[in-house]
């Protein structure tokens, strides 16, 4: 393998770790590496040491280039008194230096919007109670028995509406018994997801056809109301969507200003451009 005067080699990673990583003769120290590790959670501990070093690389090759470029910046203070490091600064200042661009049209946010309204839309909000049947997913036995009981009380309340009330008071697992297993208004992310989904596909007046299983147990479902969500119109989320589009195209120029900065500098033991790893902290 092969090298010029202005690029590095690109090293193989493999799946130990390098004995050595380093930007421009500057060795990233082992123990530095270690604690930064807590800041990257992965699904192996070699893949987690290989995030943390890349971080720490990155920091590296930006300060170096302050440095070079002789940034000058003083940490700013948050309302909360809370304030930069000296690296951080150095290293916001120079982003802030080299990295610029512009900010999101009218037109592009507009573009945005057509292309992703159901984004754009406020929640559906739904009015509904439940019995609740209990019962370990560990345990078979208990989960068949919760399933037989809340399928009877489904068949129960099919023919007896009225008596949802009575039977949650008398049946259910969850502190709204003590309200006929009324639940309230629920509105997106306030309940597990199997139970969110047979909501949305509800009739509203009715009982949900079987039990619905969740960790928890079984839940014989009844929807009182649904209040639609609606779409909010352009002028309300334009503000939002521009400093998405910013930021995201932000994200990318820096992304490139990196690899930029990596293609000119000798680094040893990491690859600085790896698409999964946050390029600053």
């Amino acid at each position: 393998m092969s090298q010029t005067s202005n690029c590095a080699v690109k090293p193989v990673i493999t799946a130990s770790k390098p004995q050595i990583v380093s930007i421009n003769g500057a060795v990233i120290a082992k123990a530095d590496i270690a604690r930064e590790i807590q800041n990257h959670p992965a699904a192996t501990p070699v893949e987690a040491w290989k995030a943390a070093a890349r971080a720490l690389a990155i920091r590296e090759l930006l300060l170096q280039e302050a440095k070079r470029l002789q940034i000058a910046a003083t940490p700013a203070f948050d309302a909360d008194g809370r304030h930069e490091t000296d690296d951080e600064a150095l290293i916001n200042a120079l982003v802030a230096h080299e990295v610029t661009v512009p900010d999101a049209s009218f037109a592009n946010c507009q573009r945005y919007y057509d292309q992703n309204k159901a984004r754009f839309r406020s929640p559906d909000i739904f009015e509904a109670a439940h019995i609740l049947l209990a019962a370990d997913p560990k345990d078979i036995a208990a989960r068949d028995e919760a399933r037989r009981e809340a399928e009877a009380l489904v068949e129960l309340i099919k023919e007896t509406p009225a008596s949802f009330a009575a039977l949650a008071g008398a049946h259910s697992a969850c502190p709204s018994r003590e309200v006929g297993g009324n639940l309230g208004q629920i509105g997106p992310g306030q309940t597990v997801p199997e139970f969110e989904s047979a909501l949305a596909a509800m009739p509203i007046g009715q009982v949900h056809a079987k039990p619905v299983e969740t960790r928890y147990g079984f839940h014989v479902v009844m929807l009182a109301r649904c209040e639609p969500g609606r779409q909010l119109p352009f002028e309300m989320v334009q503000d939002r969507i521009a400093t998405y589009l910013a930021e995201r195209v932000h994200r990318t120029a820096v992304r490139q200003y990196i690899s930029l900065l990596a293609g000119r500098a000798v680094v040893e033991g990491i690859d600085l451009v790896s698409s999964d790893t946050p390029l600053l902290q």
